[in-house]
């Protein structure tokens, strides 16, 4: 098991609140070592609409899976982020890339970027798959 966090994992705008009550609840009812809440930051993307970001703590591969679960369940598109290049670059800023799900489908990609200290994750890149 694998214990990690991410705040790159997203909701469609709308139903950020009752998706990860329905996270917790769920992961709560199978014993699962995961826990989520939303932050407060919304990223928009061009081709894939509003998203309010969620950040966890627990299990890299509960997450993952509980978050398909929330997309088949109120059949809404999702950010499954916490993906990070294999290459050790310095950078001023911290990366992270992502996959948006309706589902079980990969419907695209997405990179994020944000100051080392402090600010907010913004998308600096989009891909329709």
């Amino acid at each position: 098991m694998v214990k990690s966090d991410s705040e790159t994992f997203g909701i469609e705008k709308g139903h950020g609140q009752e998706a990860v009550e329905w996270l917790n609840e769920e992961a709560k009812k199978d014993n699962l070592k995961f826990e989520a809440r939303l932050y407060g930051q919304e990223v928009t993307t061009q081709n894939f609409g509003t998203f309010e970001l969620f950040s966890w703590v627990g299990d890299t591969t509960v997450a993952r899976k509980l978050i398909v679960k929330v997309s088949k369940r109120f059949k809404i598109r999702v950010i499954e982020g916490g993906y990070k290049t294999k290459e050790r670059v310095f950078k001023m800023s911290k990366q992270d890339y992502g996959m948006v799900r309706k589902g079980d489908k990969v419907i695209g990609h997405l990179a994020f970027s944000a100051p080392m200290i402090g600010g907010k994750w913004q998308v600096t890149a989009e891909e329709l798959r």
